[in-house]
């Protein structure tokens, strides 16, 4: 069986790949990623805060 299309009608619309992320859903990646990084950023405090108290420690040790 043989069919015949005359005329074929149909909308395409181009979309750019970058703009596939949802506002909503870009501002969870953001908030996702600032809290990941204020973590990192504490950490880093406590750590330093915790090396200049144990080299402080250290130096009194020495001294006396």
């Amino acid at each position: 069986m043989q069919i015949e299309i005359g005329e074929v009608s149909s909308t395409v619309n181009a979309v750019d790949g970058e703009a596939l992320v949802s506002p909503r859903v870009l501002g969870i990646i953001v908030a996702a990623v600032l809290r990941a990084l204020e973590g990192r950023e504490a950490h880093e405090r406590r750590a330093s805060e915790e090396r200049a108290i144990t080299g402080g420690v250290s130096a009194e040790r020495d001294v006396g």
